[in-house]
C-alpha cells in the first residue's frame, strides 16, 4: 500500500439522455455490475483514503446508491452542471482538508482498472493525463507533445490538420496534487461557446505556471466510454473477452468461450470445464475440477471440487454443492447445502434446507418450502433416497438412510433407516378397461 495520500474524484454526475433509459447512465451495469461500481472499485483498489463522488441533483438514484456503498460523506452535487472543470470543483469542499495527489476518473467508463490508473502516482507534482492510441481518433480531444511533455489537449473541433493527424488522445483522466489541481481549476474561464469551465484547460495554465505536465498510456478498451446503449453492449462484450481470457490463463477448458457469460465477481478453479452456452451470475463460485455442463445458470452459489452441474440447471443464491455433487438436467437449487456425493440428477426443485452425503434424490421430487407466507427447511440425511415424484412438505426431516416411496406426500419427519410411504393403495379391476374402452368408441360412433 502507498504511504503517499491518494483520493479519488469520480465523475457522475451527467445526465445520459442518449441511453434513453429511465436507469441512470452510471448505474447501468457492465459484468452484472453498476458501471460506477467499477470505478469505486478502481479507486478501492489504488487505496485512495478519500473517494469523492460527483452527481448530479437530477438522480437521486444514483446519490443514494454512493450512500449506500460510500457513505453521505463520499457526495458531491454539481448543480447546475457546467462542464467538467466545474464538476470537479464541487468536490473540493467535501474533500475538505486532504493533502495529497487526487485523480479523476468517470462513473461511465467500466472497464478501467487500479492497474490501468496507478502510473499517474508515480510523480507527486505537476499534471499527469491518461492518454491512449486511438484506432479512429474521430472526434476526441488530441495530445499534442513537446517531446516527453504534455504540451496541450486540443479538442477535435478545434484542431489544425496536423493535430488532426495526431492519434494519440485524451482519455479525461488526470492527476495533480490537489492544492494545485482545485487552484489551477479556479482560474479555469467558461469564455467558450457552451459557456461551460473545462477540466483540460488546466494543462495550459499548469504550463503558464511552469508545472510539469504528463501523459501516461492506456489501451484504448480500457478508458471506454459508454453513452449509449450500443457502447453499453460493446463495453459489456469486451468485459467478457477479458474475463473468458483470464479464465483460460488461468487453466479452466471452455469448447466454446465465446458463449460463456461470467459476471465480475466470478471465481472458476483451474481444471474446471465449463461447456458451451453457461451463464454466471453475482457471486458464483466454482472450485478445481468441477463440471458445469450447457445451459446452465449459477448465482450466488458455490460449486466444489469434482461436482457436476447441469446440463439445463439452475443454481441460486444460497446452493452449496459439496464434492462430487451431481446436479443434473432441469434440477433448481435455491439455498441448500448438499454434502460429498449427494445427487438429484433429473426434474427436481430443492429450495431451503440440506442435502445429506450421498443421499439420491429422485426425479421430480419438490422441496415444498413455501407455504403462502413463510419459508420451512427440508432435511435430507445422510445415505437417504427419495424417490422419484415425492413432495416433502417442510419443515420436515428425512433420517440418514431412510427411503421415501416414490410418489409420496411427506408431511411428517421420517426416522433414520425407516421407508414412507404416502399414496392411495393401487386397486387393479380385471377387465374394467377393455370395458371402458369400449363404452367410449361406442359413444363417439353415436355422436357421430
Amino acid at each position: 500500500m502507498t504511504t503517499h495520500p491518494r483520493a479519488a474524484i469520480i465523475l457522475a454526475a451527467g445526465q445520459g439522455t442518449r441511453m434513453k433509459s429511465p436507469l441512470p447512465k452510471v448505474l447501468h451495469p457492465v459484468g452484472h455490475r453498476a458501471m460506477l461500481d467499477h470505478a469505486i472499485d478502481a479507486a478501492e483498489a489504488l487505496h485512495c483514503e478519500r473517494i469523492v463522488v460527483v452527481v448530479g441533483a437530477h438522480s437521486p438514484e444514483v446519490r443514494a446508491h454512493v450512500v449506500a456503498r460510500l457513505g453521505e460523506d463520499a457526495v458531491a452535487v454539481q448543480d447546475p452542471p457546467m462542464g467538467t472543470g466545474h464538476a470537479v470543483r464541487a468536490a473540493e469542499a467535501v474533500l475538505g482538508d486532504f493533502i495529497g495527489q487526487v485523480v479523476v476518473t468517470y462513473g461511465d467508463v467500466p472497464l478501467m482498472r487500479a492497474a490501468d490508473i496507478e502510473a499517474v502516482f508515480e510523480t507527486r507534482d505537476g499534471v499527469t493525463v491518461i492518454g491512449f492510441e486511438a484506432a479512429d481518433p474521430g472526434a476526441y480531444g488530441r495530445l499534442v507533445m513537446d517531446g516527453e511533455t504534455l504540451a496541450a489537449i486540443t479538442e477535435a473541433k478545434e484542431a489544425s490538420p496536423e493535430v488532426l493527424a495526431i492519434t494519440t488522445c485524451n482519455s479525461g483522466v488526470m492527476a495533480a496534487p490537489v492544492g494545485l489541481l482545485f487552484s489551477l481549476l479556479a482560474e479555469v474561464k467558461n469564455d467558450n461557446a457552451k459557456g461551460e469551465y473545462y477540466l483540460t484547460d488546466v494543462v495550459e495554465l499548469a504550463r503558464k505556471r511552469g508545472e510539469p505536465t504528463r501523459v501516461t498510456m492506456a489501451s484504448e478498451d480500457s478508458v471506454m466510454g459508454v453513452n449509449a446503449q450500443f457502447e453499453l453492449a460493446q463495453a459489456e462484450a469486451l468485459f467478457q473477452k477479458i474475463q473468458r481470457e483470464t479464465f483460460l490463463a488461468a487453466g479452466v477448458t471452455m469448447s466454446a468461450p465465446d458463449t460463456v457469460h461470467f459476471a465480475w465477481d466470478t471465481e472458476v478453479g483451474a481444471g474446471s470445464i465449463i461447456d458451451p452456452f453457461v451463464v454466471f451470475g453475482p457471486g458464483a463460485r466454482v472450485a478445481e475440477r468441477a463440471r458445469i455442463r450447457s445451459f446452465s445458470h449459477i448465482e450466488g452459489a458455490t460449486v466444489a471440487t469434482g461436482a457436476e452441474v447441469g446440463p439445463y440447471a439452475r443454481l441460486r443464491p444460497g446452493a452449496d454443492l459439496g464434492e462430487d455433487v451431481k446436479v443434473g438436467n432441469f434440477v433448481e437449487v435455491k439455498n441448500v447445502r448438499m454434502d460429498a456425493g449427494a445427487k438429484a440428477s433429473h426434474l427436481s426443485y430443492l429450495g431451503d434446507g440440506s442435502v445429506g452425503a450421498g443421499a439420491n434424490i429422485g426425479a421430480g421430487t419438490i422441496f415444498c418450502n413455501y407455504d403462502g407466507y413463510n419459508k420451512a427447511l427440508t432435511t435430507v440425511g445422510e445415505g437417504a433416497f427419495i424417490g422419484s415424484n415425492a413432495s416433502l412438505v417442510a419443515p420436515v426431516t428425512i433420517g440418514a438412510g431412510a427411503i421415501v416411496g416414490s410418489g409420496s406426500v411427506i408431511v411428517e419427519d421420517v426416522p433414520a433407516d425407516a421407508l414412507a410411504l404416502a399414496r392411495g393403495r393401487q386397486v387393479n379391476k380385471d377387465g374394467a378397461g377393455a370395458a371402458f374402452r369400449n363404452k367410449a368408441k361406442a359413444k363417439k360412433a353415436k355422436s357421430w
